[in-house]
C-alpha cells in the first residue's frame, strides 16, 4: 500500500509540479490515513469502502483537529483514490459520493495600513546590512502579496529594478511578473548595493535573500524577522509573512483593484480564493462606519 502512495507522490511532484512543501503535506496526511487503515485491519486499497473514509472522517473530528485540518486531510485521501482510479489500480472510487467536511470560515486578519507604515518604518531605523535586507524584504512582502516560499525561493536574477518587476514562481511552478512600487524598489536598491555583499562576505550565493551566514533565508528565518518588527511596532497580535499577502490584497482591493487583477497578482488558480477579500474589506468598512457612527 506504501508503494502505492509513493507512485502518487512522485507523479504530485513530477507531473503536477507541486512544491516539496504541498508534496510533503500529502505525504504526512497519506501517511496517517495509511496508519489508520492498519488499525482496522485493512491490508489492501481494493479492501477500502464508503464506510471507511466516513469512519476516518469521525475519528479526525474525534481528535478535535480544526475543520480546516479535516478538510484538508479528507482532501488528500479522495485526490490518492481518484489517481488510484485513474492508474487502473481501483474500479471505485470509494471517497465519489463522500462530501468533503464544512470548514468554519475565519476570514484572514489584515493589518491596518497605519499599521503597516508602523512596521514597515521600523526597518528603516538603521543601515546594517541585516535592517537594509529587512526593509527590502518586507517592502517587497507589502508591495506585491508573494507567499513566504516565493520570497524567499527569489533568485538575484528574479529583480528587474530598471523595469520595477520581479519574476516570481508560485505553486505549480506557475510564473508570474508583479510590479514593484517606488518604495520597494528603492528598498531592494539600497539593499543590493550596501547590504547583500556585506552579507556574503565573499561568498557565492544566488538566492536574492541571504542570511548572516551568506546562506539563503529561510522561511523561518522570514518568520522571525516579521515578529520582530511586528513587536517593535507595537503591534501585539500574531503577525505572519502571510499577514502581509492578506494586507496586500485587502488593501488593494480598498485602493479600487478589480478582483480579476488581484486574482493574477495573488496567483490564485480560482477567484473563489480570491472573493474572501471582498468580505475582508467589506467587513473592515462596516466597522470604520460603525465607529465612526456609534449607536445612541
Amino acid at each position: 500500500m506504501r508503494t502505492q502512495i509513493e507512485e502518487f507522490l512522485h507523479f504530485l511532484a513530477v507531473e503536477k509540479g507541486y512544491s516539496k512543501h504541498t508534496v510533503a503535506a500529502y505525504r504526512n496526511d497519506l501517511t496517517q490515513f495509511l496508519t489508520y487503515l492498519a488499525g482496522e485491519i485493512i491490508s489492501s486499497w481494493q479492501a477500502v469502502g464508503r464506510v471507511h473514509i466516513l469512519n476516518y472522517i469521525l475519528y479526525l473530528k474525534e481528535r478535535e483537529y480544526a475543520s480546516s485540518t479535516v478538510a484538508r486531510k479528507v482532501a488528500a485521501v479522495k485526490s490518492f483514490f481518484h489517481f488510484l482510479v485513474a492508474d487502473g489500480v481501483l474500479q471505485d472510487d470509494p471517497t465519489a459520493a463522500v462530501d468533503s467536511p464544512p470548514v468554519d470560515k475565519h476570514l484572514p486578519r489584515p493589518l491596518s495600513p497605519e499599521e503597516m507604515t508602523r512596521l514597515l518604518a521600523e526597518t528603516a531605523k538603521s543601515n546594517t546590512p541585516k535592517a537594509l535586507r529587512d526593509w527590502a524584504l518586507l517592502e517587497l512582502m507589502y508591495a506585491t502579496g508573494m507567499r513566504a516560499s516565493e520570497v524567499t525561493g527569489l533568485d538575484m536574477d528574479a529583480v528587474d529594478l530598471g523595469a520595477g518587476t520581479v519574476r516570481c514562481l508560485g505553486k505549480g511552478n506557475k510564473e508570474r511578473i508583479l510590479p514593484l512600487y517606488e518604495r520597494a524598489r528603492e528598498a531592494l536598491s539600497a539593499y543590493l548595493e550596501n547590504g547583500r555583499a556585506r552579507l556574503l562576505q565573499g561568498r557565492e550565493a544566488t538566492a536574492l535573500f541571504v542570511n548572516h551566514r551568506g546562506r539563503p533565508l529561510t522561511r523561518q528565518g522570514l518568520w522571525l524577522i516579521v515578529k520582530k518588527y511586528a513587536a517593535a511596532a507595537g503591534i501585539e497580535r500574531e503577525v505572519t509573512p502571510h499577514t502581509f499577502r492578506h494586507s496586500f490584497a485587502t488593501h488593494m482591493l480598498d485602493g479600487g483593484a478589480g478582483l480579476r487583477e488581484l486574482q493574477q497578482l495573488l496567483g490564485h488558480a480560482s477567484i473563489s480564493s480570491t472573493q474572501v477579500y471582498t468580505e475582508i474589506s467589506t467587513r473592515r468598512k462596516r466597522e470604520a462606519y460603525d465607529k465612526a457612527h456609534p449607536r445612541a
